[in-house]
């Protein structure tokens, strides 16, 4: 038995295990017993991702509990039977059947031949990785990942089957296609497919009947404007609006990652300074380009980066706004957000809070996957809730130092690990030598970067797919790195190199497209096996 605690950042830790039994064992004990200070388990293949809190428990303690669990629990809960319609028509079907020397009949054969068991979820939310069926079932992912992959798509990976719950891209070989819906917020539990579930895929490739089909899921309409309550009308919403809080933590048993303000100081910064609860929702303003009309009063507060900010009053007067300190509008006031000079995203706070309903507890909007209130756009009416008693606006506050902007190279603190004996040494040291350009195909989900050398693997094999931490820095085939921010997926079948640490993940959240980024690895904090 061997049991491998690898560092991955200050507040995470990747624990290795020997199968998939084994690491379905520990994570039925940790949930069963918890470790004081644990905040979230993602468990995979072979390991289990656990975040903590560092002034809860240190990393090398936990790690300490963590071999000293047995290996042979078992989660207890009402074991759920379920049958999934598919019409094995998928593109990959004849390749997989070649891959494997049997006809595509006999693959269909084998895959509805056996039971599977829902072994943990991750990549999306109500995406399930199935163990179990046919041993010959076990074929490689692909070689160049597909840009899109419809919802229903059923695949093979691996050891591994699964059903795509939306569209997206991915790299699995697709045998056929269902209409069961995998995730749905319409149920009380959104994903189909739970951990320790049994499953059996049934073929109805000749059948004429119809197949379930997922109902369609209308997100509730955004409360209506009450007369004499405030509200902000959205006069232009620019690249990209969205509702941000700290995020929907505790959901990765469902596949969802927490999501959440990409500048997480800057959000409670902003409802400091207007007297709100400091994961009071607010609007994430990307370049700016924002502008919208106040009706009724309210007041407000902008933080994040920096950039022209102006009122113009109902009577054409107009003067700048200071930002990071409390402003106090009259009915009729219009408030825009220019482009940002360093940073980029703004931060839009409002007294009371905005009247926006929570999806999974929690308003954050993951571009990802694609949960949450829809984002702000042109003409839309915002609410504002009536202001709880003792709401004391906050003073003004200094403005955040040392913003990203293109001028300047970002340096950017990391810890390495968990997979840095993935890579030769010489990659190792080109992560932390050479700039890495910000490439425009960056988002929320993650910055692209593109170096002049690529990072070399010292290790070609495939790796089991397993956790991902925001600020991880993947790898791909290209040996361009990839770093997570707030809409990651929960994990990746790339190594993860070494991950950005907690305290600049703020800072990275708002480096704009065309910056040179530095990685700068934290004294003493090497690839750690605790």
């Amino acid at each position: 038995m061997t049991v491998r605690v690898l560092s991955v950042n200050l507040n995470a830790v990747l624990v290795e295990l020997d199968d998939l039994a084994q690491t379905l064992a520990l994570l039925a004990s940790l949930r069963a017993e918890p470790i004081a200070g644990i905040e979230e388990l993602v468990p995979a293949a072979r390991t289990i991702l656990i975040t903590f809190r560092p002034a809860a428990v240190s990393a090398a303690e936990l790690a300490r509990q963590v071999r000293l669990r047995p290996l042979d629990a078992r989660e207890t809960r009402v074991d759920k039977r379920i049958e999934i319609p598919v019409r094995y028509t998928g593109e990959d079907l004849a390749e997989v059947a070649g891959l494997l020397g049997i006809t595509p009949d006999e693959v269909v054969r084998r895959h509805t031949g056996s039971d599977y068991k829902v072994a943990f979820t991750g990549f999306a939310p109500g995406f399930a990785y199935l163990a179990g069926g046919h041993p010959s079932l076990n074929v490689p992912r692909r070689a160049v990942p597909r840009t899109r992959i419809p919802a229903g798509a059923v695949g093979l990976a691996g050891s591994f089957s699964g059903v795509y719950p939306q569209a997206s891209p991915g790299g699995w070989q697709i045998i056929g296609v269902t209409d069961a819906p995998m995730w749905d917020l319409s149920r009380e539990t959104p994903a189909l497919l739970q951990p320790g579930d049994t499953v059996r895929f049934v073929d109805v490739t000749a059948s004429r009947a119809a197949l379930p089909v997922a109902e369609q899921v209308v997100a509730a309409p955004p409360p209506a404007f009450v007369e004499g309550s405030s509200a902000f009308e959205v006069r232009a919403a620019g690249l990209q609006a969205l509702w941000q809080d700290r995020g929907r933590h505790g959901q990765a048993k469902q596949g969802v990652s927490a999501s959440g303000a990409m500048d997480q100081r800057a959000l409670q910064a902003a409802n400091r300074l207007v007297g709100n609860a400091s994961d009071t929702a607010c609007i994430e303003i990307a370049y700016g380009g924002f502008q919208f009309t106040c009706r009724g009063e309210a007041v407000v507060a902008v933080t994040g980066a920096d950039g022209p900010l102006t009122l113009t009053r109902a009577d054409g007067a107009q003067w700048p706004l200071p930002r990071c300190q409390p402003v106090a509008l009259a009915d009729g006031d219009t408030v825009t957000l220019g482009e940002p000079v360093a940073g980029i995203r703004s931060y839009l706070a409002v007294r009371g809070g905005f009247a926006i309903a929570p999806v999974l507890g929690s308003c954050a909007t993951d571009t990802l996957a694609r949960i949450g209130p829809p984002a702000i756009a042109t003409g839309d009416v915002l609410p504002v809730r009536a202001v709880a008693s003792g709401a004391v606006v906050g003073a003004p506050e200094a403005a955040p130092a040392g913003l990203p902007t293109v001028q300047e190279e970002v340096v950017l603190d990391i810890v390495l690990g968990p997979r840095t004996d993935w890579f030769t040494d010489d990659a190792v040291e080109r992560l932390c030598s050479q700039p890495w350009l910000v490439t425009p195909q960056s988002n929320r989900v993650g910055i692209r970067l593109a170096g002049e050398q690529p990072l070399v693997r010292a290790d070609s094999s495939e790796l089991p797919s397993e956790g991902t931490a925001r600020g991880s820095i993947q790898v791909p085939p290209s040996g361009q790195p990839v770093l997570f921010l707030a809409d990651h997926p929960l994990t990746g079948g790339y190594p993860v190199i070494a991950s950005v640490a907690t305290h600049h993940l703020d800072r990275a959240g708002q480096i704009p497209v065309n910056a040179r980024v530095r990685f700068q690895p934290m004294a003493g904090l090497g690839p750690i096996e605790l």
